[in-house]
């Protein structure tokens, strides 16, 4: 007989057999509002069986058990050969799997294929971050190899499959392949001129081999790789395949994998080459240039992934307070909580907005949206990523002590949300690539005012917000060391441009009114009692 003590009341009930994407109407408006009407039902339709999916309690259980059971190094089979594998938990094959069929690899030759695919790519890392990566890395990998037609048709069709294959083949075996890349190396960092990795030209020409260590090189299961190393003309890219033509081990050797914050189920390596075998993708000497489309591609997965990381924490949040009582009431409707979960829905809502209005100029292609790109990244990738950890920290709040138990998922979460601020180029460097367009692409300014001089007149404290901005542009004594403020600046204008002239107004004037408007204190939870916050709160709970 169960002792009465054991009697579980005032537990709000699992977050799933929802729809991830229907659940999230600010996603749901962004796709429609961006998406060619004529691609709207079948977009749609793919998003919600993903989202289905997504929500469901069988994957949530795999991206549980992938990080439960992280990957291991084997570095030798039993006979002592060297085979450098990195095995994996089934749910991470499973995982992977799916995220390849739903097309996250696939976005540049489908009609609305970025935003199709963005959409995607919040509603999937929800479930799990890690396979993010690999998903990232080789959907960024296909511009890089454009700038080679013969790379290119060689292996775009492999990236771009939905179909997933595990085995350590030669890829034209394969009916799909993923990609990873090594840039960094330990003395260098971002500072990939400083790489030392040799790359020696062979008697076929194009082909090289390469000696070094890469720091980080991500993905190492992949089927091929995007590296800098130097060339007898400087700095130039290489693919360097898994698996040879004749079905040998290239030279490949995995170190360590590495043991770091963020998510456990996905493998990041250190590795050495040791002449081994690379074709050089564009010209000697142009590596960073050949690499730099591949860098933004991920960079917009940094803004993308800290989006969903953000949607996820925030739908945890909201869901809770829904059924948890206190002091007499549901939390959700306690003047103090609603004022912390608006200012968090807020957050995310914002993030959400300009991820995918990103997507939606990669899908434009036009040189004006292509010049918004090169200021509107950086500044995204250096301001969204950095609000992907406060939100994650409060929303686990909002839980109590129920957020701090691994059980809620909320600390895998909070691990994760610095991870995309440190990838692909950390916030000072995010700040300089700011710095370099103003200063560089006027195009990229010009196109940028375009866009928030849309929403111009909607709203006095944008109107005020844009003023300052140009002020402080106009200004260039010191530019560097108002690097932060000046990124900060251009990403907090244009979401406030965007929410604007697409949100709700009561979302609208929230942002405006504390990010734009100074009404607003240094913690979340701190808006203006004045406005309807229960609205805002009730547009982000998670119902389908």
């Amino acid at each position: 007989m169960a002792a009465t003590t054991h009697t579980v009341t005032n537990q709000p009930p699992p977050l799933v057999g929802y729809d991830v994407f229907a659940a999230d109407r600010a996603l749901v408006e962004a796709v429609e509002r961006h998406l060619d009407p004529a691609l709207l039902d079948e977009a749609r339709d793919e998003l919600s069986a993903l989202g289905h999916t997504s929500g469901s309690a069988q994957v949530q259980e795999w991206g549980v058990l992938a990080n439960e059971n992280p990957p291991k190094l084997r570095t030798h089979d039993r006979y002592g050969n060297r085979i450098d594998e990195v095995e994996f938990h089934p749910s991470w094959h499973r995982l992977l799997g799916k995220g390849v069929s739903a097309g996250l690899t696939g976005a540049w030759s489908r009609p609305g294929g970025h935003v199709r695919r963005a959409a995607g790519f919040v509603v999937w890392t929800q479930v799990e971050a890690g396979n993010g990566c690999p998903l990232s890395m080789t959907h960024a990998a296909v511009p890089a190899l454009r700038t080679d037609p013969a790379l290119a048709a060689e292996w775009e069709p492999r990236l771009t499959s939905t179909i997933y294959d595990q085995e350590l083949v030669p890829a034209d075996r394969k009916p799909g392949a993923l990609f990873g890349m090594g840039m960094t190396e330990k003395q260098g960092g971002s500072d990939v001129r400083a790489n030392t990795t040799e790359a020696r030209p062979l008697a076929e020409d194009g082909t090289y081999e390469l000696t070094g260590h890469k720091w980080f090189c991500s993905a190492p299961m992949s089927d091929g790789f995007l590296v800098l190393a130097q060339a007898p003309d400087g700095l130039t890219c290489f693919l360097v395949p898994r698996v040879l033509a004749d079905g040998t081990r290239n030279v490949f050797r995995i170190q360590r994998l590495k043991d770091k914050l963020g998510n456990r189920s996905n493998a990041s390596s250190e590795v050495e080459f040791d002449a081994t075998w690379a074709r050089r993708v564009g010209d000697e000497g142009r590596g960073v240039r050949t690499i730099i489309e591949m860098v933004a591609a991920t960079r917009l997965d940094c803004v993308l992934g800290s989006a969903s990381l953000m949607r996820q924490a925030v739908a945890q949040a909201v869901h809770h307070c829904t059924y948890r009582e206190a002091f007499g009431g549901k939390l959700i409707d306690k003047p103090l909580m609603r004022n912390v979960l608006a200012d968090l829905a807020l957050e995310s809502e914002a993030a959400t907005t300009l991820a995918l209005r990103l997507a939606a100029a990669y899908d434009d292609g036009s040189e004006q949206e292509l010049a918004f790109l090169r200021l509107a990244v950086p500044a995204a990738k250096y301001w969204v990523t950095k609000r992907c950890t406060p939100v994650a920290v409060e929303a686990l709040e909002c839980l109590g002590g129920n957020g701090y138990v691994e059980e809620s998922g909320m600390p895998r979460l909070l691990r994760e949300s610095p991870l995309n601020s440190v990838w692909e180029g950390a916030g000072n460097v995010q700040a300089l690539d700011v710095l370099r367009a103003l200063q560089r692409e006027p195009g990229a300014l010009d196109a940028y005012l375009r866009e928030v001089g849309r929403s111009r007149g909607a709203d006095h404290r944008l109107d005020g917000a844009i003023k300052n901005l140009l002020t402080e542009l106009a200004d260039l004594e010191g530019i560097e060391g108002r690097g932060r403020r000046l990124a900060e600046r251009v990403a907090l204008v244009l979401q406030g441009a965007l929410l604007v002239q697409y949100a709700p107004p009561e979302v609208a004037d929230a942002f405006c009114a504390s990010r734009l408007g100074s009404d607003w204190g240094s913690s979340f939870g701190t808006l203006p009692h004045s406005l309807d916050l229960a609205t805002v709160v009730e547009r982000a709970r998670p119902v389908s």
